[in-house]
């Protein structure tokens, strides 16, 4: 009998229906995949197993017997625990706490905390699958990728029997992703179930027995990964054989928008230069913790440099704000689209215009049917997938939150564009749309900068490709010269190979 078994689960929120009819089994001591494209169904399917949400319909056996998991508490108490995409750590607290909140350790008949217990459980936890990170240290100080490893920390504190992972290699580097992945094997031995969710199918045939693929809030197959290849999944997912349009041909960039020189700040980027041109894409690469995201918020103007020189269109400038950057044109697609990119308590409409608002002013008032037009433009032109313009961002698939948080800066009207990891949690065939609108955007004279940690995509759009490493700009390649295991020895920071030269 299976471990988990989700039988004609259906859910329906005001003008969607999320889920029709979705089954789900998972044996015990096995790696499931779960795929399908943004608003598949994936997430709503396992917020209801993780007690966030109630099903309108359909049963959840669990351990041979039905249960109403209708609280987060339940799903923990049966053994369930969802680490989400979006890390839910509290920043304030020790990486201790936060592993164990809800079910500290106590000591004592006054029960008083044992803190060094759970100092000492948590660091042995960690170092079970290689992370070596002390209980004390708070959370805000540490990487997402170590506060990912923290959540895993978190679920296996608990003895998890169905550990639930959404999207868990979105910010891991390929050593911390190796690690992850054979501290999955070790949970297999040791009985308990992964569902694994992932947009990276190379992921899905490395480490899952079996797949199961929605489509439009339904089932559509479980089978045994090994019998399953790339092109039949896309094809599952998507209800169509989906190839690849987008092309990156050889471009003509025109003048020079924006130079950054000798550009540093204390402790985070050293000595930057960089320059971007009009209808080009540059990317930016390198490895967790190399300054990539740094070096956006400084140009976005949420952390100015300490030293340096930015020059837009011959101008000297030094944004202080957000607001002053967004004034001379510079957007930046965030990495954390929730708590960065929108306000998930607001609606399309409100998330596509808040950045530009004055443009819909007249005689003090906002033009709300200007504003409904251009929004219902953009949703559009990014097939958003959403009831209409008052449908609240919260309620929204990632990938559509993502298309919601494109649609702003396109408002904006923007001359740079920054794109922070555009396509992270982004499903096969909402990259390719992604893929079009940006080179759609080059077309139109906008200069791109995108960050990004996957190697195929930056080889596939980018004009030029600059590759960081501890702070500083350690090499940029042209698109005819790059590969991947340059921009690796790179982004390790290993000189080149003989006879291979950089244009720096």
């Amino acid at each position: 009998m299976p471990l988990l078994e989700m039988q004609a689960i259906t859910k329906q929120f005001p003008g969607v229906l999320a889920l029709d009819k979705a089954n789900l089994s998972v044996e015990a001591g096995e790696c499931h995949a779960l795929v399908g494209e943004n608003g598949a169904g994936k997430s709503t399917l396992m917020k209801i197993l993780s007690g966030a949400y109630h099903p309108d319909g359909g049963r959840i056996r669990f351990g041979g017997r039905f249960h109403q998991v209708d609280s987060p508490i339940v799903a923990r108490n049966l053994g369930i625990t969802m680490i989400h995409q979006e890390l839910n750590l509290l920043q304030g607290m020790t990486v201790a706490e936060n592993i164990f909140l809800g079910h500290e350790m106590a000591r004592g008949p006054l029960g008083w905390l044992d803190r060094e217990a759970m100092e000492r459980r948590s660091e042995e936890l960690l170092a079970s699958f290689g992370q070596a990170m002390s209980g004390r240290i708070p959370v805000r100080s540490l990487s997402l990728a170590q506060q990912q490893m923290v959540e895993i920390a978190k679920a296996l504190s608990v003895r998890s029997r169905l550990i639930i992972m959404d999207e868990p290699s979105a910010i891991l580097t390929e050593r911390e992703l190796s690690e992850l992945f054979g501290l999955i094997g070790r949970l297999k031995e040791q009985g308990v179930s992964v569902i694994y969710i992932s947009h990276r199918l190379e992921e899905i045939f490395n480490v899952c027995d079996r797949t199961t693929v929605m489509r439009d809030g339904r089932t559509i197959a479980t089978r045994p990964t090994s019998e399953l290849d790339r092109e039949e999944v896309i094809r599952l997912m998507v209800g169509r054989e989906l190839k690849s349009s987008v092309r990156r041909a050889a471009s003509n960039p025109g003048a020079e928008v924006l130079r950054l020189e000798g550009i540093g700040q204390a402790g985070k980027l050293e000595d930057i230069d960089l320059r971007l041109c009009r209808g080009e894409i540059v990317g930016l690469t390198g490895l967790v913790g190399a300054g990539r995201t740094e070096l956006a918020r400084v140009l976005f103007g949420v952390e100015p440099p300490d030293r340096g020189r930015m020059v837009l269109e011959g101008k000297p400038i030094r944004p202080q704000s957000p607001r002053q950057a967004i004034d001379l044109g510079i957007g930046l697609l965030t990495e954390d689209r929730k708590s960065q990119g929108l306000v998930l308590g607001m609606r399309v409409r409100e998330n596509t215009t808040l950045s530009r608002l004055s443009r819909l002013i007249r005689w003090g008032l906002v033009d709300s049917f200007r504003e409904r037009e251009s929004v219902q433009d953009f949703i559009r032109q990014l097939a958003i997938k959403t009831p209409s313009t008052e449908e609240q961002v919260r309620n929204l698939s990632g990938g559509t939150q993502q298309k919601v948080v494109l649609s702003k800066w396109l408002f904006t009207r923007s001359r740079i564009l920054i794109f922070d990891e555009p396509t992270r949690g982004i499903d096969v065939g909402a990259k390719e749309e992604i893929y079009r609108l940006m080179l759609r955007l080059v077309g139109q004279g906008i200069a791109i900068l995108m960050i990004s940690s996957e190697l195929p995509e930056v080889l596939r759009l980018c004009d030029r490709i600059l590759v960081m490493h501890a702070g500083r700009i350690a090499g940029e390649l042209t698109q005819a010269e790059a590969d991947q295991e340059k921009i690796m020895a790179l982004a390790m920071g290993v000189h080149p190979p003989a006879g291979r030269i950089l244009q720096t």
